[in-house]
């Protein structure tokens, strides 16, 4: 087998597209991006995301599109609602005295689950089932007609209790709950039978065992849903307010994204002065792609962010404060700051983004910091800035230092750009500076791959060398030597070199842990913050309510770290926008008669849904934050903990009372 690994190339209606709206494309023919303004096209109000600006792995494409809706909900912010109508449901039917009377839909999805699964076998079968008083097959059961079909069939055949065998419950339960609910029944009495990626997908060269199984599943589904019993969600008040942690790019950005989208942003920021990273940054990459001028001071950025931050009334700004405490839960936090001059500060907020930063790696290796000509890449573009910095006749550049081994073994993604970006400088201010970059790989992905071109074009030397043959820096007469064996010839070359450049790794704040524990949410092995799923959710955490961006969660280059400060913030926003929030309708309970107060309950909830009440010595559940999952009750050594809808608290809470008078 010979497996081609293809590249992308813009579609062939993209260019009629652009042109229709008036867009700009790059030299390329994807879309052109202002470099300031990550999703901006050269047409106000036009938006892009996607692999349409690119080419851009799953991560990055879901950032992009949650950057893009920021931008425009920023723009929509004074309308936002306006348009709104809430949908009107019937008066839900009262099933309290009658027999279970269940309908079952069957899916054929195409060929994902009908080309294995033989579907009207499966129907018939389900047909013979206690309670079923319906059954039927559809094409695809998620579509229109079939949602107008389901509620048809419910009122028609007095249908109570609604199964679908199809696909996941992660994305077409709430359709089919909110279909049962227009047709008058309580969206508790649905259930779903996955016989698709637990059936089909699994058995896919035996149809004979994908349709048992598939009966399997339904009949499992038929005998749940026959023991239903309608469920109901409390609402919960919700604090409009955000808190932005960190005041570097990331920070900024995304308080002013929540700002001009109408609700007030705690930024606290540590250090005395915002700015973070960026404040070190004085370059950018030239738009080699570009059709057009389309670059961007890093110092502009720099000074415009902190203007309109500082200017923005919605934004209240806490400089040298730390977070000591956090309590509460998502809708209802409540933030303990220290200020500057000792002082503690709370702070209310509905949701937490998280953009702390990150710090350059401090090298051990190459004679840093005991020489004085051996430099980092952020130290020489420093001394780039100043117009007047003598340029030296002989530069080596030494990637991958602090990355990639085995204290810090990812890759940093942004030092093979930072090296190529310098270069470039050094090239164009002395073209007879002689400028060689040792490198393991050199990763200048994308459009960067066109700036790595114009380095070798300008003479820039190129030189691989392995990770157990790592170069030598040694302090010379006069001069430095830098001694490499160059691969795959092996063959030992030695450089002069007036400066040593270092391409100093990216490394996690050192307090992220303590930051972690008191958001409750988890740090990656290298130990940056980690998101809920890199693919689906990129700018959540498991914790609902909080979320991350920049280099709080891995090395990126502005316009990315833009682009999910952006992304986070709209996520945000999509919370505070709510009028109330509503707890899960499955939720765990406690009978406070059996708690002993044991504590385990508190330390296996995946949600930190539980707390001890030290007071009344049992434990509780914050209803917000409980997802029903049931690790408290096959924790529980006493049976204290059990699963309940809303309506069972109420005939808890009168048995317990008449317990007590008892």
């Amino acid at each position: 087998m010979v497996v081609l690994s293809v590249g992308l190339q813009p579609s062939d209606g993209t260019k009629e597209l652009a042109e229709r709206l008036g867009i700009q494309l790059n030299r390329f023919g994807f879309a052109e991006q202002l470099a300031d303004a990550p999703t901006h096209t050269t047409k106000p109000g036009v938006f892009v995301a996607g692999a349409f600006a690119a080419p851009k792995d799953i991560p990055e494409t879901v950032i992009e599109a949650s950057c893009a809706a920021a931008n425009a909900s920023r723009l929509l912010a004074s309308a936002r609602g306006t348009l709104t109508r809430t949908r009107e449901y019937p008066q839900e039917r009262d099933i309290s005295h009658e027999e279970s009377r269940v309908g079952v839909f069957v899916c054929h999805c195409g060929i994902n689950i009908g080309g294995v699964v033989r579907v009207p076998e499966v129907m018939e079968y389900a047909r013979t089932l206690p309670n079923v008083v319906y059954a039927e097959q559809n094409l695809y059961t998620c579509s229109q007609d079939t949602q107008e079909k389901i509620k048809q069939k419910v009122l028609e055949h007095g249908i109570n209790r609604v199964v679908v065998a199809s696909c996941t419950p992660r994305t077409h339960e709430p359709l089919f709950q909110d279909t049962i609910r227009q047709a008058g029944l309580n969206p508790y009495l649905f259930e779903l039978a996955n016989i698709r990626e637990q059936d089909s997908w699994v058995h896919r060269g035996d149809r004979d065992v994908a349709t048992t199984k598939a009966k399997g599943l339904v009949t499992m589904a038929v005998a749940k849903a026959s023991q239903l019993k309608p469920l109901y969600r409390q609402m919960l008040d919700l604090d409009h307010r955000a808190l932005v942690v960190g005041g570097g790019l990331a920070g900024m950005t995304a308080a002013l994204s929540i700002a001009e989208q109408g609700y007030d942003v705690h930024l606290v920021e540590r250090e005395e002065q915002l700015g973070g990273n960026l404040r070190h940054i004085y370059t950018q990459l030239p738009s080699f792609n570009s059709q057009f001028s389309n670059e961007t001071d890093p110092q502009v950025l720099f000074t415009n962010l902190i203007d309109h931050v500082s200017q923005n009334p919605r934004i209240h700004i806490y400089l040298g404060a730390q977070v000591e405490d956090v309590r509460g839960y998502v809708g209802q936090y409540t933030t303990v700051v220290r200020l500057k001059d000792g002082r503690r500060e709370e702070l209310g907020h509905g949701v937490v983004v998280v953009a702390t930063g990150a710090n350059e790696i401090k090298p051990k290796e190459y004679l840093y910091g005991q020489h004085p000509a051996v430099i980092t890449q952020r130290e020489l573009e420093e001394h780039l800035h100043n117009t007047q910095y003598p340029i030296p006749n002989n530069v080596v550049m030494i990637q991958c230092v602090g990355s990639r081994d085995d204290e810090h073994p990812y890759c940093s993604r942004i030092c093979c750009t930072e090296a190529i970006k310098n270069a470039l400088e050094l090239k164009q201010r002395n073209p007879q500076t002689q400028v060689a970059v040792l490198y393991r790989d050199i990763r200048s992905y994308g459009f960067r791959e066109l700036a790595y071109r114009q380095a070798r074009e300008a003479g820039v030397l190129f030189l691989e060398y392995s990770e157990k043959q790592r170069p030598v820096v040694l302090d010379g007469r006069g001069k430095m030597q830098v001694e490499v064996v160059v691969q795959p010839e092996g063959m030992q070359v030695t450089l002069e070199a007036d400066l040593v450049v270092l391409a100093a790794g990216i490394e996690p704040n050192k307090d992220n842990d303590v930051l972690a524990k008191l958001l409750k949410v988890p740090l990656s092995e290298d130990g940056f913050y980690l998101e809920a799923h890199a693919k689906l959710r990129p700018l959540d955490f498991a914790a609902d309510g909080v979320y991350l961006a920049g280099l709080a969660h891995s090395p990126r280059f502005i316009e990315e770290t833009m682009a999910q400060a952006n992304g986070a913030a709209v996520r945000a926003v999509t919370l505070l926008s709510r009028k109330q929030l509503q707890s899960a309708a499955i939720i765990a309970a406690v009978n406070e008669r059996l708690c002993s107060a044991c504590g385990i309950c508190v330390d296996v909830c995946p949600y930190s849904a539980r707390v001890l009440d030290e007071d009344k010595g049992h434990a509780k559940v914050l209803e917000v934050l409980c997802q029903g999952c049931g690790a408290c009750v096959a924790a529980c050594p006493n049976g204290a903990s059990f699963q309940r809808g809303f309506e069972f608290k109420q005939i808890f809470g009168m048995i317990d009372a008449a317990l007590a008078r008892v």
